[in-house]
């Protein structure tokens, strides 16, 4: 990271609209994956949630570093990728999040092309501005970078309410909303009530601890993901997820877990048994999202569907996510 200092992302908790919206601003969600961009000496480095540097898979953001006069910053944003009616779809972005091949990259540039879309600051030249209110970061993000062909500030809204912004949010066919206290600082690493997400589907965060094999054309594949959560430093099964699948995105589950197979069941809890004895058990090292309709009572995922691998987190930090 050069000579800029190290930060964490700060994290919004989930929750309801707020039912005031005094002392308020709100935020589009953007359904991609969180990225720092430290931008120094002419150079965009752009690092993950979990402090993985993910630079090599987004080449087209380098020339962010022109984009802000080449001063030294420290930026916030969603990297997105668009489905085929314009809207941010992690989906999407799939192909390229787990690319760092350089001519693999270059070619799927052109079939899944990637925005940059900030929404903080908290560097700019020798001071950090992470003790400033959001309404003075925002105003310091909107006059340090100037849009470009892969990068943006979309805007954010005032005075208006929550309600309507969550309305026009679902009109748009987006993930949700961030509603974000006016005078709150950012606070590196910490998951904050002063930063509220508001979605409009249910989704959550998984452990891959095993696999069922398919039927039919799949027999010779992965049919279903055993999955779970953490509870109190336990892995506990949350469900099986056999829907949602790509046909590349089945390859490249098949090529990840077989070398992670193990002869006995991650879970500390108990599997049922129509899953459990034709399962192929895996360290549980691989991290996903689904969508669900809810958690039932047994906490189990009902009707989770698959959304793709998640290499911003590591296993450990997936927790059961409710508002």
């Amino acid at each position: 990271m050069g000579g800029l200092p190290a930060y964490r992302p700060m994290l919004a908790q989930l929750g309801a609209a707020p039912a005031r919206d005094e002392g308020w601003a709100y935020e589009m969600k953007w359904d991609g994956v969180r990225a720092l961009a430290y931008v120094e000496d002419g150079r965009v480095r752009l690092y993950s949630r979990n402090a993985k540097e993910i630079t090599a898979a987004y080449p087209e953001l380098a020339g962010l570093a022109d984009a802000v006069g080449d001063r030294r910053c420290v930026l916030d944003g969603e990297v997105v990728a668009f489905d085929a009616q314009g809207r941010p779809r992690f989906e999407a972005l799939q192909p390229r999040m787990h690319q760092r091949d350089p001519a693999r990259v270059r070619r799927l540039m052109d079939l899944v092309p990637v925005s940059y879309l900030l929404f903080d600051v908290l560097h700019v030249g020798d001071r950090p501005v992470i003790g400033l209110p959001y309404l003075d970061r925002r105003a310091l993000l909107a006059g340090l970078v100037r849009p470009g062909p892969h990068w943006d500030v979309p805007p954010h809204l005032e005075g208006v309410a929550a309600a309507q912004v969550v309305d026009e949010s679902r009109r748009l066919g987006l993930e949700g909303i961030v509603a974000k206290r006016v005078a709150s600082p950012y606070r590196p690493g910490r998951r904050s009530p002063e930063w509220r997400k508001v979605k409009n589907f249910r989704s959550q965060e998984v452990v891959v601890g095993g696999w069922q094999p398919g039927q039919g054309r799949r027999a010779d594949t992965i049919g279903s993901l055993l999955v779970g959560v953490y509870e109190e430093g336990r892995l506990r099964y949350a469900g099986h997820v056999g829907t949602g699948f790509s046909e590349a995105a089945l390859r490249e589950l098949d090529r990840l877990l077989r070398p992670l197979e193990r002869a006995a069941s991650p879970f500390d809890d108990e599997v049922p048994r129509e899953f459990a004895r034709s399962a192929h058990w895996v360290e549980p090292r691989l991290v996903g999202e689904v969508r669900y309709a809810e958690w039932t009572g047994d906490h189990r995922l009902r009707h989770p569907s698959w959304r793709g691998l998640r290499d911003d987190k590591t296993p450990g930090q997936v927790r059961r996510e409710d508002a």
